[in-house]
């Protein structure tokens, strides 16, 4: 099983293939999915911006068109130097597939986290669950 560290590890790793050539903001995810496997993600922009879809939603989608549909894991990863927090739409799509008690793994550039449930960053939240 893939310890947090190594997680966040693949983050910053995804963050590097991100195709950001509008906000010049690299942001890479990494999942862990509920079978031991990881999946990556970059933020890929667009020039219609309703277009661009953001690294963390990129890694999901990629585990969920693996088969797997349960994440229990996320890392997320930026070029900032604060902790890189996932936006509302991430949230919400991290709910469809993980939970309430999906941990999330906010990171900076050098690696260091801050770990939350995804409860904690969208309380009261409405879903299937």
């Amino acid at each position: 099983m893939t310890n947090d560290n190594e997680l966040v590890k693949c983050a910053i790793e995804a963050s590097e293939k991100a195709y950001s050539p509008y906000s010049k903001f690299k942001v890479g995810a990494a999942v862990l999915a509920e079978d031991g496997q990881v999946y990556n993600g970059c933020n890929i922009e667009n020039v219609s911006f309703g277009a661009t879809v953001c690294a963390e939603r990129t890694a999901i989608f990629n585990a969920v068109a693996k088969g797997n549909r349960k994440i229990i894991k996320i890392a997320v990863s930026s070029e900032s130097n604060d902790y890189t927090m996932p936006c509302g739409i991430c949230r919400q799509v991290a709910l469809e597939f993980g939970g309430k008690d999906l941990i999330i793994l906010c990171a900076d550039r050098e690696g260091k986290y801050k770990e939350y449930t995804l409860d904690q960053l969208l309380p009261e939240a409405f879903g299937r669950f």
